[in-house]
């Protein structure tokens, strides 16, 4: 079942590193998203998946040196909501600057900023001469 895994993250991977290679902003964000969702089957992966140990243990029973280790689970859980939360703050980003410059092409979004006066030499309007 692991080496089905192993293919998913490689894919998942290649994908993500062409999606951020894009110059369109919102391609850039998913191949953000693909590429923590590769890294958090990265870590499920490597906690053991198979497992036939029951999740609880009763009364004289002990825990087996094979049961699946549950810190990569937790953290894996705090990864998705910690990546939840930036790829909902970027989105929003985005949006208000899709509103203002109504452009998504990172190249064009550099150009439309406004240029610097006082790097090329020339006074700003608001400089005194």
């Amino acid at each position: 079942m692991e080496p089905l895994y192993i293919v998913a993250i490689g894919v998942m991977a290649g994908v993500a590193a062409y999606l951020l290679m894009s110059r369109n902003v919102l391609r850039m964000v998913l191949g953000l998203l693909l590429l923590g969702n590769a890294a958090n089957l990265t870590i499920f992966v490597a906690g053991r998946l198979g497992s036939n140990v029951p999740p609880l243990i009763t009364g004289e029973q002990t825990a087996i040196a094979v049961s699946a280790n549950p810190l990569p689970q937790a953290l894996i859980l705090t990864a998705i909501v910690i990546s939840f939360s930036l790829i909902a703050f970027t989105v929003v980003l985005l949006h208000k600057a899709h509103q203002r410059l109504h452009i998504l092409d990172t190249e064009e979004m550099r150009e439309a900023e406004p240029v610097d006066a006082d790097a090329h030499g020339n006074p700003s309007s608001g400089a005194k001469q």
